[in-house]
């Protein structure tokens, strides 16, 4: 062969042997990542090929699927109340993909996961369809639909956990969407798509776990926390050593506090009519490096997942003395989901051990045999017994005596613990201050329910009538009861 002929033909040889290797990854190295790929039609029409597998809320669907009259889409997802549930089902839309358990869980939902192989084999011979499985949360419905209706048409969320397992037993936030509007890819789901991800208010956000807020006078609780913790205070009754003209570290300015007599009042005092002066002094004394190790225990400064994901709640880890003291009373730039302070509540409502969130507990097959159980798992233990005792001494009397009597429960054997808070913001707090709540209702057996409530907005209502105290604790008052009511 001359020489010539041997160029051609080992260039050939090499586009041959390039076409192999690229055809041999494109089939096996990213055939996965090809698969689930939106892009990719098939596999939307292969998720709507059968009827979807639900979603389930006491025992009951809370999704369906319904014909769709369709060459290629063949099934369309329903939702049963779907405002008041989309903050938990997320969507599944044959034009716009999926999101949240809808997501998540989706191969279970479709019948497509590894886990079903055996159904899936089975119905081959059986000649049955293919059937999708279902997802059963940890919801409780009359939880839901006390927390939906109780924000109403305020802009705000709600999340409410058992403390003794992390089972979340009810997400709500507001404005909402209903996820049947885009379920299709009609025009008319076009248009419902396009006008939810143009409104200015955000209905499709999740702001129990993807919007985070300073939490103004409820981060109190974890300030009192570290400082029973780390020793700065012993008898929560005694006085504390604060002046009412507590100045802020590093300024000339005073802390300002709201309330009459804070001057050298006791912890218990100070949280029950909600001193900023002494819960900033208190988080100078203990130190930025201690009240970040305290968040920390808590949940700050780490995504949580549940399994849908949450933002990180944040406290700063590089704040001078000032921003400490401030961040030490909720202002600063501490910021927080509804999730972290819920879980804050409930690790105190439980004797100082933070279960870890969650509110998916089964997956089943199509034949109702469970495939995966959720068992409740510790992700830690923030305060001792003895401090976490103390704190709820203290969050009862609040409501007893303080600033949340609008949520006490008033029913035999019951007691409830709180913390108001009033969280200002925008550039000199111009804006409509955020009014949050944070609670736990206790019996003889224990905690069932801690719950944080904050209402971003309420139309109507006048700034100086926002509190904490007046619009999110009857919330959390009534998500409470419809709790305690399912456990009597």
């Amino acid at each position: 062969m001359n020489k010539p002929l041997r160029r051609v033909a080992i260039f050939c040889g090499l586009l041959i042997l390039a076409l192999l290797v690229r055809d041999n990854w494109v089939q096996f190295v990213r055939a996965d990542e090809l698969n689930s790929r939106q892009e990719n039609t098939r596999v939307r029409i292969e998720r709507y090929a059968n009827e979807r597998g639900n979603i389930i809320v006491d025992g009951k669907p809370i999704t369906g699927s319904v014909d769709s009259k369709d060459e290629y889409y063949k099934f369309k997802r329903t939702y049963v109340d779907g405002p008041m549930w989309a903050p938990v089902t997320g969507y599944a839309s044959q034009a716009y993909d999926a999101s949240q358990i809808e997501k998540i869980e989706d191969g279970i939902l479709t019948g497509n996961d590894d886990r079903l192989f055996f159904d899936r084999t089975l119905s081959m011979f059986t000649g049955e369809k293919k059937k999708g499985g279902d997802v059963v949360t940890t919801l409780s419905g009359a939880a839901q639909k006390a927390a939906f209706e109780g924000l109403g048409k305020k802009t705000g969320a709600v999340v409410a956990i058992e403390p003794k397992t992390g089972k979340i037993l009810a997400m709500a936030s507001t404005p909402s969407y209903d996820p049947s509007s885009f379920a299709g890819y009609s025009r008319t789901d076009e248009k419902a798509w396009v006008a939810l991800k143009d409104d200015k208010n955000k209905p499709m956000q999740n702001r129990a776990l993807r919007e985070i807020y300073p939490p103004g006078s409820v981060f109190k609780v974890v300030t009192a926390a570290a400082a029973l913790e780390n020793g700065k205070v012993g008898d929560i009754n005694a006085p504390t050593d604060t002046p009412e003209g507590w100045k802020i570290p590093l300024s000339t300015k005073e802390m300002v506090n709201h309330a009459q007599g804070c001057a050298n009042a006791s912890l218990n005092r100070a949280l029950e009519i909600s001193c900023n002066s002494v819960f900033a002094k208190l988080g100078d004394d203990v130190g930025r490096d201690k009240m970040v190790e305290m968040a920390e225990k808590f949940g700050f400064n780490a995504e949580q997942f549940t399994p849908v994901r949450a933002v990180a709640s944040v406290y700063d880890k590089k704040a001078d003395r000032g921003g400490n003291a401030l961040s030490s009373i909720g202002q600063f730039n501490t910021a927080t989901t509804p999730l972290q302070m819920a879980m804050v509540t409930a690790a105190i409502a439980n004797d100082g051990k933070l279960m870890k969130p969650y509110m998916i507990d089964e997956l089943r097959a199509p034949n109702v045999d469970v495939i995966k159980k959720t068992e409740p798992e510790e992700l830690s233990r923030p305060v001792s017994q003895e401090t976490a005792q103390k704190l709820q001494q203290m969050m009862e009397n609040v409501v007893t005596r303080g600033t949340g009597g609008n949520a006490d429960v008033k029913m035999d054997g019951v007691k409830v613990g709180g913390k108001t808070g009033t969280a200002q913001h925008g550039e000199k707090n111009a804006k409509r201050p955020y009014a949050w709540f944070i609670s736990y209702a206790k019996t003889a057996e224990g905690s069932p329910v801690a719950v944080a409530v904050i209402v971003e907005d309420s139309q109507g209502t006048d700034r100086e009538d926002i509190s904490g105290g007046g619009l999110a604790a009857p919330i959390a008052k009534a998500v409470m009861k419809a709790v305690l009511k399912t456990r009597s």
